[in-house]
């Protein structure tokens, strides 16, 4: 049977949706007036795309938490899930401040890479303050471990200022920051009902589909390019949701690629951009000897039973693996 509550909650998943799909529009043209806009390094030519479509999605998922606030508060008296969307919103927020910098200042006169994490770390400190009596942790093979204060203050921290930095690594080609946190949102989602926490549920939902109507605008070819204003928040909030959704351990699962992404350049000091080489025909080759990202590697492996690999290969592939660590996690849980 479909309450009340299931309508209005629905209503929120709608409102990020639709506020996303049509804004997008509006911000496309404003974006090209002001000249807001970056090269397509991954097309043949001087392509200049609309940059921060960020803000828009950020703009978004705070509108639909907050609607979603108002309805818990209003309708059914609980100030708790505001209490959390107010510590989510105030933590993503600050985060957006950081990718915003960087976007408008410019690519490569932006913030230095170790800036970064230092800044997006008093990000952390709303949702810190709303989870403060929470002291249990899920890891691989254990589950309820009670670490004590080390949670909120340390590996909440850890988490949002990881999750961020790590979501703005794997990016720069049409569709992938946008396809990657669509997969991680939706196995989250699926992941938090089997937990019973409805709360991260509909967190994750919100910025499910908010992110659906920008990959719509994004994908291939992009009409608009996500910008620091989308990576970083986003990271954030996907590490909140896992948060709420007492499913650490599968975040970590969901994070490999990430990971990889942040290993590899590490051979080379982190100097290497994720960039590949683009031929005349729009095909792809590796930029180095050797692959010093998550992509390079991706192109590599491509090559070797293509002749031709273009960008959507290497955005489709990777979400297929990330799918895969979502289909992992899914039945992990379900035959736990």
């Amino acid at each position: 049977m479909i309450t009340l509550e299931t309508i209005l909650t629905i209503g929120a998943y709608v409102i990020s949706f639709s506020m996303t799909y049509f804004l997008l529009f509006q911000w496309i043209k404003y974006a090209k007036k002001v000249n807001v806009l970056g090269r397509d390094m991954h097309k043949v030519g001087n392509v200049m795309i609309p940059e921060a479509g960020g803000i828009v999605v950020l703009s978004t998922i705070t509108f639909s938490l907050f609607y979603y606030g108002a309805i818990q508060v209003l309708k059914f008296h609980s100030q708790n899930s505001l209490t959390i969307i107010l510590g989510t919103v105030g933590s993503i927020a600050c985060v957006a401040i950081i990718g915003a910098v960087d976007d408008f200042r410019g690519w490569k006169i932006g913030l230095q890479q170790w800036q970064k994490p230092l800044l997006t770390i008093p990000a952390a400190i709303p949702f810190l303050l709303v989870n403060i009596n929470r002291t249990t942790i899920d890891i691989p093979l254990m589950s309820g471990v009670d670490v004590g204060l080390i949670y909120p203050l340390l590996l909440i921290p850890i988490a949002i200022v990881g999750a961020s930095n790590a979501f703005n690594m794997l990016a720069g080609y049409n569709g992938l920051e946008a396809g990657m946190g669509l997969i991680i949102l939706g196995v989250f989602a699926f992941l938090s009902h089997l937990n019973g926490q409805t709360l991260a549920v509909s967190f994750c939902l919100i910025g499910f589909f908010a992110l659906l109507a920008f990959l719509m605008h994004n994908w291939y070819p992009a009409k608009i390019f996500p910008g620091d204003t989308l990576t970083y928040p986003i990271g954030s909030f996907i590490a909140i949701c896992a948060i709420l959704g007492r499913i650490e351990k599968f975040g970590l699962v969901l994070f490999i690629p990430y990971f990889l992404d942040f290993i590899l350049p590490l051979r080379m000091k982190m100097n290497v951009e994720a960039f590949a080489k683009v031929n005349s025909d729009g095909s792809f080759d590796p930029p180095y000897e050797t692959s010093y990202d998550s992509t390079h590697l991706v192109i590599f492996i491509l090559k070797r039973f293509k002749k031709k690999v273009y960008e959507k290969d290497v955005v489709l592939t990777i979400l297929g693996f990330e799918a895969f660590l979502g289909f992992l996690c899914i039945m992990i849980a379900l035959l736990k």
